[in-house]
This record gives C-alpha cells, structure tokens and sequence, in this order.
C-alpha cells in the first residue's frame, strides 16, 4: 500500500493522508482513489473561489513569431506563484489563448482546452488549484499577431 500512496501522490499532487484515505476508500484501486481526490480537490477548488489573490505572475509565450501572449495570473501567495504546477498552467492558459483567440478572460474560461476536449479552460484551473490548494484567477490577458 505504502507504495501506492507514493504513485498517487505522483500523480494528483495530494497530500499522504489524503491518498491514503483516499485508497482505503476506493480498497486500493488507484483509478478509483484518483477519482475521489480530484472529486474532493475539485469541492476545496469551489470553497477557495472568494478568497484574495494577492501574488501575480506575468508569463510571456510568442509562438512562431507571428502570436504573442501576455498573460497576468494570480494566486493567494507567492509560494505557489513560484511553483511547478501554477508555472505549467501559466504556459498552458498561454498556449490556449495563442491558437483559440479568446478576446476576454470570460470567453477563455468558457472555452475546451485545446488539449483535451472533454474539460474546459475553467476546469483546468480549478484541478490546479486543488493541487496547489489556493485559489488561482486569471486576472488579465493581451494576444497579439502579425
């Protein structure tokens, strides 16, 4: 079992005790026990959506210099600005804002993620958040192309 905690805490980003509660409560299926942590995440995700985003974070992508994205992203505290998972995001939201043309924060929330169909952009940014465990806000974005 110790084992599978370590390959679901891999792979979600939970907490010890929560994958291991989480694999008592699906007995041991790792598919199962992903499920309940994303279910939960997503529930943690919701209550954090009033909370202050204090930090920002301004990301950059320019794609075969002809779309360029400036992209402000914001979070409760610098720790997770800094951190891998809101980084990834950041380049994510980039990428999509690059090839689906969005022309406010409201519509790219509302958009399919490019890379996966079957969730959208606003999905995407709460399984981050439940990751990270604070609230995560795409404050504002600017797209250019020649």
């Amino acid at each position: 079992m110790k084992n599978d905690i370590v390959t679901l805490r891999e792979i979600t980003g939970a907490g010890v005790m929560e994958c291991k509660r989480a694999l008592e409560e699906a007995d041991g299926d790792i598919e199962k026990a992903k499920t309940i942590i994303y279910e939960r995440g997503l529930v943690k995700a919701e209550s954090k959506q009033e909370r202050a985003t204090g930090a920002g974070f301004l990301y950059s992508y320019i794609h075969n210099n002809r779309v360029g994205v400036l992209l402000e992203l914001r979070a409760e505290t610098d720790f997770v600005v800094k951190s891998d998972p809101f980084r990834a995001l950041a380049h994510e939201l980039a990428m999509q804002i690059a090839a689906m043309e969005p022309e406010t924060v409201e519509m790219l929330l509302t958009q399919e993620y490019i890379k996966d169909p079957s969730t959208n952009i606003a999905d995407l940014i709460k399984s981050v958040t439940a990751k990270v465990g604070e609230r995560i806000k795409v404050e504002r974005f600017t797209r250019y192309e020649i």
